[in-house]
C-alpha cells in the first residue's frame, strides 16, 4: 500500500504536466513584479540617460545650424577636437600592442608573478583619474623627478601633448587586455599546440591561429579604449594646464565653455562626444555579438 501510494503521488506531477497543467516553479515570480521591476528599470534610464541625451542634441541645436556650425568650427573647437583625435590615435595603438602582448602572455603561459601582472591591468579601475594625473605631474613636471632634466634639455611633458598622451593611456590600457584574457583561456592551447607540432614558427602561430581567433574580442577591447580616450576628463585636466588653443581636449573644452556661459556653444561640442558615444554603443552591441558567439565555440571546443 505505502508503495502504490508513493508511485502515485510521484506519478501525479507527470500526469499534470501531460495534461498540460505543469506546476509553477519554485523561482517563478508574479506578473506584477516583473513589470514592476521592469517599469523602475526603463524609468530609471528615461531619466538619468535618455533625458539628458536628448537634452544635449536639444540644446545644441536650439539656436540654429549656424550657430551649432560656428560652434564646432571657431579655431578653439577645432584644436580641441583635432588633440582629441590625435591623444586617442596615439593611446589606442598603444594599448593595442600592451593587451595583445599581456593578454598572449597570461593565458597561453604560467610564470612567476602572473596574479601581480593581473592585479596590475586592473589598476586604473581602482585609482581615480585625478590621482594617476597627478601622479605624472609630480614625476615629470617642473618641480617633479625629472623636471629639472627635461628643462635643461628642453623638453615639455607637463602641459604638453606627452603628458595628455600618458595620461589617456595610463586610464586606458585595461580595455584591451581585458577583452582578450578571458578568450584566449577559454580557447585554451590545442590550436597552438598542433600549428607548433605541423612547424609554424611562432610569427606564423599569432598571425594565422591566435589572431584569427580573437579579432572580435581585440576589435571590441579597441572600441571600449578608443571612447574611454575621446572622453577621458579627470587625468587630462591635470596634465594640461587648460591652455585654450593647445592642450584642451573636447572634454576640457566644454568645460570651459560652460563655465564662460556659452551654452549653445558647450553643448554643440558636446553633441559631437555623445554622438561618438552613439556610434560607439551600436558598435559594440554589433561586436559583442561576435564575441559571444566565439566564446560559445570556444567552450564548446574545450567541452
Amino acid at each position: 500500500m505505502t508503495t502504490q501510494a508513493s508511485l502515485s503521488v510521484r506519478a501525479e506531477p507527470v500526469e499534470a504536466r501531460a495534461r498540460g497543467h505543469a506546476a509553477p516553479a519554485a523561482t517563478a515570480e508574479p506578473a506584477w513584479v516583473r513589470r514592476t521591476l521592469i517599469g523602475v528599470a526603463l524609468a530609471f534610464l528615461t531619466l538619468f540617460l535618455f533625458v539628458p541625451l536628448v537634452s544635449v542634441f536639444f540644446e545644441a541645436f536650439k539656436k540654429g545650424i549656424d550657430v551649432y556650425l560656428a560652434a564646432i568650427t571657431e579655431a578653439d573647437a577645432r584644436s580641441a577636437i583635432w588633440l582629441t583625435l590625435v591623444a586617442a590615435g596615439i593611446s589606442v595603438p598603444l594599448n593595442l600592442l600592451f593587451g595583445v602582448a599581456a593578454a598572449w602572455s597570461i593565458a597561453k603561459f604560467d610564470f612567476r608573478g602572473k596574479n601581480v601582472l593581473l592585479t596590475l591591468i586592473d589598476l586604473p579601475f581602482s585609482v581615480s583619474p585625478v590621482i594617476s594625473g597627478l601622479i605624472y605631474v609630480l614625476i615629470f613636471g617642473l618641480q617633479g623627478w625629472f623636471g629639472e632634466w627635461l628643462r635643461d634639455h628642453d623638453m615639455k611633458v607637463i602641459f604638453a601633448l606627452p603628458g595628455i598622451v600618458l595620461a589617456t593611456v595610463f586610464v586606458t590600457f585595461p580595455f584591451v587586455a581585458r577583452e582578450l584574457i578571458p578568450l584566449m583561456q577559454a580557447q585554451g592551447l590545442e590550436q597552438e599546440e598542433a600549428a607548433r607540432v605541423l612547424g609554424a614558427s611562432g610569427w606564423q602561430i599569432f598571425w594565422r591561429v591566435t589572431l584569427p581567433n580573437v579579432k572580435w574580442a581585440l576589435l571590441y577591447g579597441v572600441i571600449l579604449c578608443n571612447a574611454r580616450a575621446m572622453g577621458e576628463f579627470g587625468a587630462v585636466s591635470v596634465v594640461s594646464g587648460h591652455i585654450r588653443g593647445q592642450t584642451n581636449t573636447m572634454p576640457l573644452h566644454i568645460e570651459i565653455l560652460y563655465n564662460e556661459y556659452q551654452f549653445a556653444a558647450a553643448f554643440a561640442v558636446a553633441s559631437l562626444l555623445a554622438g561618438l558615444a552613439l556610434v560607439t554603443l551600436v558598435l559594440k552591441y554589433l561586436v559583442e555579438q561576435r564575441v559571444k558567439a566565439q566564446k560559445r565555440v570556444a567552450g564548446g571546443r574545450n567541452e
